[in-house]
């Protein structure tokens, strides 16, 4: 949503007021991200970089996910897609772009806390949003990130007439310039690619995470060789009509509070830690991973391991979806 009724800031609003200073808040973000490795398959290293990739451009895209949204735009085009909590115990999503960038994506909505410390890992990507609270405008203007709305890019955004405001904003990418640079998302995360799954594990077909008021289903599939997405009980698809799917589905437990900012009904806007460590479960070809995950500070990339053993814990090549639930 935007317009300073509803307690959000335009794109206007953010140049107007955007800072000399580049820097981070300490308390949110840092500015490097890790090496950049293989975009489709192999090994990249498992332990966080704190180096930038030079010119490993990126782009992400903040997505709405309730059910007047949906079927979404140019999600299947992503490397990485984060499933965040946001308030009243809905979800909301953040769709990551390396390789490629789709020609429309959408509906966009707006940014939140959460965002910003996922985003730190990476070398000033692109983040576009429909707009943000103004609470929350100091920390998106210090963060080491293009920050991109309709105010400020009017020709990149448009109103699509399938659907009601606020859930028709949609993006060109194309419109925005250069924003992927061709290395895959994931590896950029700090993440780990093989194609041999590892050793060990447990057969599983089915695994469901859920949120206060939202729910995903990832159901493994033989002959797509792939976990096909359902959310909220609906098998989600593309604009087109196929089914959403992922390579790799990490259900990542993290600490999930309430944050300093509440939305227009006075619902808190939870905030969801990334930096730190905790468990995860890993799924990836048919099989369910005990796991570890460990990201030092804003700046790293997030490593997984084994749970029983601590040996990295590489994904399969392909689309990643993760679900950041609560611990």
């Amino acid at each position: 949503m935007t317009g300073r009724s509803r307690g959000y800031i335009t794109g206007v609003d953010i140049l107007r007021r955007r800072a000399v200073v580049a820097g981070l808040l300490a308390a949110l973000l840092a500015a490097c991200t890790p090496a950049a490795g293989p975009p489709d398959g192999g090994e990249s290293s498992a332990t966080p970089s704190r180096t930038p990739s030079a010119g490993a451009a990126l782009l992400a895209v903040k997505i709405d996910n309730v059910g007047p949204a949906r079927p979404q735009t140019g999600l299947e085009d992503a490397d990485l897609v984060y499933a965040e909590q946001v308030e009243g115990g809905l979800s909301r999503l953040m769709a990551l772009y390396g390789t490629r960038a789709p020609r429309t994506v959408g509906p966009v909505r707006s940014a939140r806390e959460t965002d910003l410390e996922l985003l730190g890992r990476f070398d000033r990507p692109t983040l576009a949003f429909s707009g943000a609270q103004s609470a929350l405008l100091p920390a998106i203007e210090k963060a080491p990130l293009r920050a991109v709305t309709p105010g400020e890019a009017e020709g990149a955004f448009f109103r699509g007439s399938d659907r009601p405001a606020p859930h028709n904003l949609y993006l060109r990418p194309g419109k925005l310039g250069r924003t992927v640079s061709g290395t895959n998302a994931g590896t950029l995360a700090g993440y780990r690619f093989a194609a041999r799954r590892p050793d060990g594990g447990r057969p599983v077909t089915e695994r469901t995470v859920r949120f206060p008021a939202a729910r995903f289903t990832f159901s493994w599939s033989d002959a797509e060789h792939r976990w096909r997405v359902a959310m909220d009980g609906r098998a989600a698809v593309t604009a087109g009509g196929a089914r959403l799917e992922a390579a790799t589905v990490v259900v990542q437990y993290v600490q999930v509070r309430d944050s300093r900012l509440h939305d227009k009904l006075g619902n808190a806007s939870p905030l969801s830690r990334t930096v730190g460590a905790g468990r995860a479960e890993v799924l990836r070809d048919g099989r369910s991973y005990p796991a570890r995950w460990q990201r030092p500070t804003a700046a790293d990339g997030t490593a997984f391991t084994a749970a029983d053993g601590g040996a990295p814990l590489p994904f399969a090549p392909g689309p990643v979806w993760v679900v950041l639930a609560k611990a």
